[in-house]
């Protein structure tokens, strides 16, 4: 076996959960090599706001947000298609950052700690046999004892390992877009907006730098009966709510061009496959909506972590690894990603928006309890 490209962990992936990995392992003295399709730093479909929760562990990983100067957010508007507004506090609040930003600084913070991160490199295939991952690359053939995917909401992997949820035929709950902008525009720093409208759904909040990120979730269709372009479907459907069309008639857009992405699933996806530890959005989404996607994904890497460490130590087998990590995954977060799934059956179609939207302003309580249910806790 050539050890110069054997390692202890692999991480296929290098968003917030599989650089957030990569550190905690390396910290701990074992060798780790991430891959990472794409060059740092680079934009994604991301809504970019972060709650709380993630706060103290994305300071222990090496990176001092206090000193960054970010935007905090501890307000929550929602609006409805017909322009009906819903204010809210953020009990726990979060904070804005962009994955430009802030995956950047954690793959240096990975350098740093001496993890050998791959950049510009493709995994095409991952094999396990006699208790070890053989992975081919676009840059060479690795080995290691513990292999982790965190390579986000749909990847060739996916396709090639024919997971149930690429297979399932197109529906309300696999078959989404999402669309992100940065800009600059006139809104509250410490607020997060949620407009809606036909189909979808696009949220507002500020980042670093005194930019807002703006990015929306809709359905296939609305693409395709806009002849598949972006800037008609947003002059025929989103500028239908008000708030929005004014957003978009009054900003300064920083992107030449939109970031997107295209077949995301809400689907059901398991932590574990072929004994390789899912993470992220690769093991399951909360819907956006609910704007803790971000850390979730960071969480889960501090869970993986926490196991793998026991199982390179042989304090357990590797049974038991995928066993603790997707017991543990699921006490985690199964209910939140179940009641994001319920909150959105009530988002899409304008009417019932519109009541939804109409009938929690008059239930404060309510409001308070469904935003903490889909929270968590720090970690």
């Amino acid at each position: 076996m050539d050890n110069s490209n054997s390692y202890d962990v692999t991480v296929i992936g290098g968003g917030l959960a599989g650089l957030a990995l990569a550190i905690q392992l390396s910290k701990k003295n074992y060798r780790v090599a991430l891959f990472e399709k794409e060059q740092y730093p680079f934009h994604k479909v991301c809504g970019e706001y972060i709650s709380m929760e993630s706060w103290n562990f994305i300071e222990s990983l090496g990176l001092s947000l206090s000193s960054m100067n970010l935007p905090l957010i501890k307000k929550l508007m929602v609006t409805a298609p017909d322009g009906t507004v819903l204010n809210a506090a953020l009990p726990l609040g979060g904070f804005g950052i962009s994955r430009y930003v802030l995956d950047h600084e954690l793959k240096k913070i990975a350098d740093t700690c001496k993890v050998t991160v791959y950049e510009k490199c493709k995994v095409e295939e991952v094999h396990f046999n006699n208790d070890f991952f053989y992975l081919q690359t676009s840059k060479g053939n690795f080995t290691s004892k513990v292999c982790a995917g965190s390579f986000g909401k749909r990847s060739n992997l996916d396709l090639k390992w024919k997971r149930n949820f690429v297979l399932s035929r197109k529906s309300k709950l696999n078959n989404y877009i999402g669309v992100k902008y940065h800009l600059k525009t006139d809104f509250p720093v410490d607020s997060i907006a949620l407009h809606n409208f036909e189909h979808g759904y696009c949220g507002i909040s500020s980042i670093e730098e005194g930019k807002y990120c703006v990015c929306y979730l809709t359905n296939a269709y609305n693409l395709s009966r806009n002849n598949n372009s972006i800037q008609q479907m947003e002059q025929n459907i989103l500028f239908q709510n008000k708030h929005l069309q004014q957003l978009f008639s009054n900003c300064e857009k920083l992107l030449n061009v939109p970031v997107t992405i295209s077949q995301i699933s809400f689907n059901t996806k398991e932590q574990v496959y072929d004994h390789i530890l899912l993470l992220g959005d690769a093991a399951g989404m909360i819907t956006p909506l609910c704007g803790n996607g971000m850390s979730m994904a960071l969480h889960s890497s501090k869970i993986a972590a926490l196991h793998i460490h026991e199982f390179l130590q042989d304090n357990i087998s590797r049974q038991l690894l995928e066993d603790h990590y997707t017991t543990h995954w699921k006490k985690i977060f199964a209910h939140r990603v179940k009641v994001g799934m319920v909150i959105q059956t009530f988002f899409g179609r304008k009417w019932l928006t519109n009541l939804f939207i109409r009938c929690m302003k008059r239930m404060p309580g309510i409001t308070r309890k469904i935003i903490a249910q889909t929270h968590g806790t720090p970690f």
